[in-house]
């Protein structure tokens, strides 16, 4: 394959190129060489990368941690120990939001039924809505 601009990675990737830049920027992915007219050129190894942060992020893993994985890499290490873990983290975290989320909708469902039961109410001077600041 040969080299190409950041259009045509950021197409092949469906990936923004402001992302692509980004992760230059912060060390994600190397500095690209140039072509003589100054643009950006990538090769096989930056596509792979990207790809691979790319499926890293969908699956949750934090920039930090996908940087890990490529210094790993880097390093000749095997990174899917670290990986496993970062996956269990996250797994752990989507287990707590959820039970924020089904405490906040249960709250919101309360909240919902009050305001079908109740009647709405004279407007008073200093309250704004008897559903959300309780009971009258």
């Amino acid at each position: 394959m040969s080299e190409m601009r950041i259009g045509q990675l950021a197409k092949r990737l469906n990936l923004n190129t402001q992302t692509i830049r980004y992760y230059e920027r912060i060390g994600l992915l190397p500095e690209p060489g140039r072509s003589e007219a100054g643009y950006r050129l990538y090769g096989e190894g930056d596509e792979r990368r990207l790809r691979f942060a790319k499926n890293a992020r969908r699956v949750g893993l934090t920039l930090g941690e996908i940087k890990e994985v490529l210094g790993f890499h880097e390093r000749g290490e095997p990174p899917c120990a670290y990986v496993t873990k970062a996956i269990a983290r996250r797994a752990e975290e989507v287990e707590r939001q959820i039970a924020e989320l089904t405490e906040f909708k249960h709250e919101l469902d309360r909240l919902h039924k009050r305001a079908r039961e109740r009647p709405i109410p004279e407007a008073k001077p200093g309250e704004y809505c008897h559903i959300i600041e309780g009971e009258r």
